[in-house]
């Protein structure tokens, strides 16, 4: 579908275009209305997901059209161009923990080249890749598929979509389902500020103890501690020699990268994740299986067109601080104290503050004039953290919040948790919704066997 550029001011500037899907429900008797999803990032693509939906819940495609999209600046749709693949890598070039200034003046050079990319190369497209100009653009897709209301569901970054979705369009909205939820009530950089904590607090809690209980399959260490003591090791070897395979350097940055990377769910990621890890412990005589596993795992981290939508959305969407000492002096601490991902921190934040200053509109989540809605999320979710999920959900009054207990897996509908899917299924079949917030157990932890 075409879009005007900038919804405040159509016609001004050349518009958009979306591209968009649709799985028809399986019966017209059986058919309830219309699913929207969306996908996460922002940056990833959405055109897909109503196909793997409708797989996983037959019952819910059955009843209704499961439609969804890639927003503008993703995918398939109208995007930006920021850096080429070779630009793009350099930006995580080096080591987030070196703190000597040399290193830190490189990360802020880096982050201001990116910024100053995106403005040259894909001009004032970027300032209209934002939260509020994406919900007008799902409501056009909802007048065009000839509906008065849509259900929806989304997971991740697609809760702040869907949350502004409802506060600007409240009427147009029956049902909403909201899995593993961003502080949406706040700014982006609260939201970022709470990841290192909660990546670590993953890392440590519970995969370290995972993979030392089964170290006589992956030798990684028979308690966390020692995990921890292996990983750290093979991260300060590869700052002093970083492996090359095929076009990839890999570094400390990148082991960082593909390890925050296999955080998000444990049945789908650390089994493969500890086997890469304990292949780069007898890299020279890795077998040719497992080095494809290994250039796999660090080839499949964030594209360049990625963060050509990322950084857009989050820059643009809400207020950053630009004082860059401040961003010197938290970055330190959140290096030393959660380094997994705190130690990129400067490298996020430095993008924001070199960005332009932004008009988007101020978003204010209340929930006024919504049906109940259904928020979903682990307690020990890394990227999207249950503190800031539990901000959201008071932002967002009269919803009801369904906590996976002793579980931290990133995105909780079809996800194998029979308790969490009966609940989701019960809301979208039947309207039926929690009469208070509940908790549902997590599902086992994988076996190495799988």
């Amino acid at each position: 579908m075409t879009v005007p550029r900038d919804w405040h001011h159509p016609g001004v500037g050349a518009d958009l275009t979306i591209e968009v899907s649709r799985h028809r429900a399986a019966g017209s008797a059986k058919r309830h209305g219309v699913l929207m999803m969306a996908a996460g990032g922002p940056g990833a693509s959405g055109l897909n997901r109503p196909a793997g939906f409708v797989k996983a819940s037959p019952t819910v495609g059955a009843a209704y059209d499961v439609v969804s999209f890639d927003q503008r600046g993703v995918g398939s749709s109208s995007h930006a161009t920021c850096q080429t693949d070779a630009e793009f890598q350099d930006f995580y070039a080096g080591d987030f923990r070196d703190r000597f200034p040399a290193a830190v003046q490189g990360v802020v050079n880096r982050s201001r080249q990116f910024a100053k990319d995106c403005q040259e190369r894909s001009g004032d497209l970027v300032k209209y890749l934002n939260t509020d100009q994406a919900v007008h653009d799902m409501d056009l897709f909802r007048a065009l598929l000839g509906v008065q209301k849509i259900s929806y569901c989304g997971p991740s970054y697609a809760t702040w979509l869907g949350a502004y979705y409802a506060t600007e369009f409240p009427q147009h909205v029956e049902r909403a389902v909201l899995d593993s939820n961003e502080p949406f009530g706040a700014t982006w950089q609260q939201a970022e500020l709470g990841q290192p904590m909660s990546f670590q607090r993953r890392f440590e809690q519970d995969f370290l103890p995972w993979i030392a209980k089964y170290d006589s399959v992956y030798h990684y260490g028979g308690t966390a501690a020692e995990a921890k003591a292996t990983w750290e090791a093979r991260r300060a070897a590869l700052h002093d020699h970083p492996i090359t395979i095929g076009p990839l350097t890999i570094g400390p940055n990148q082991l960082d990268n593909a390890t925050l990377q296999g955080m998000y769910n444990a049945d789908l990621q650390w089994r493969s994740l500890a086997s890469v890890l304990a292949a780069l412990e007898h890299w020279d005589t890795a077998t040719p299986a497992e080095r494809q596993l290994v250039e796999k795992s660090f080839a499949s981290y964030l594209s360049p067109g990625f963060a050509a939508a990322f950084f857009p959305v989050t820059c643009n969407d809400t207020p950053w601080n630009r004082d860059l000492n401040y961003w010197l002096r938290q970055s330190a601490t959140d290096t030393k104290k959660y380094p997994l991902v705190g130690a990129r921190e400067l490298a996020y934040a430095a993008t924001c503050a070199s960005w332009p200053k932004s008009d988007v509109p101020h978003v204010k989540v209340t929930g006024k004039g919504l049906p109940p809605t259904l928020m979903l999320n682990s307690v020990h979710d890394p990227a999207t953290y249950y503190e800031g999920a539990l901000q959201a959900h008071k932002a967002l009054n009269g919803s009801r919040l369904v906590t996976v207990t002793g579980g931290g897996d990133h995105g909780q509908y079809q996800n194998g948790n029979a308790c969490v899917d009966s609940v989701v299924d019960a809301y979208l079949l039947k309207g039926r919704i929690p009469a208070h917030d509940m908790m549902c157990p997590s599902k086992p932890l994988p076996t190495p066997t799988g």
